[in-house]
């Protein structure tokens, strides 16, 4: 990647470039297929990542708020605006009473299942792009 004269060599630039414009084109097309869901994209990332937590299909305020990058009460705020579309419920939980699961509802899988199928090949087009540019385009 470095050249001799310790300069990033213009191919892993232009890789890197690549890599910057296809994630933007990504974001773009998850926003863009949000919209047309009638939901916002951090709906509907919301309702992907209470199914991402392998062997059960819920996740608590915090975990969403990590993956969200996001600020606890801004995360609550969320889950109610999607409570309100009738996309999730709140549960409080069995084994710590402080904490809230957010379960998808049937209109929320829905709209997650139409998502998922459309962002799979966008999806497999971004790994191959990431996969050239963490070897600098080489």
């Amino acid at each position: 990647m470095a050249s001799q004269r310790g300069t990033i060599e213009k191919q892993h630039l232009e890789a890197l470039s690549d890599f910057r414009f296809r994630l933007r084109s990504f974001l773009r097309f998850s926003e863009d297929a949000a919209r047309a869901e009638s939901i916002t994209v951090l709906q509907y990332q919301l309702m992907l990542h209470t199914q991402g937590f392998a062997g059960r299909e819920w996740a608590t305020i915090s975990e969403i708020a990590e993956r969200l990058q996001a600020q606890h009460h801004g995360v609550v705020a969320l889950v109610s605006r999607c409570e309100e579309a009738g996309l999730v419920r709140r549960k409080a939980s069995h084994t710590d009473r402080r904490q809230v699961e957010v379960h998808l509802l049937a209109a929320g899988r829905r709209k997650l299942e139409r998502l998922a199928v459309l962002h799979e090949d966008q999806v497999a087009e971004l790994a191959k792009v990431v996969a050239l540019a963490s070897r600098g385009g080489a």
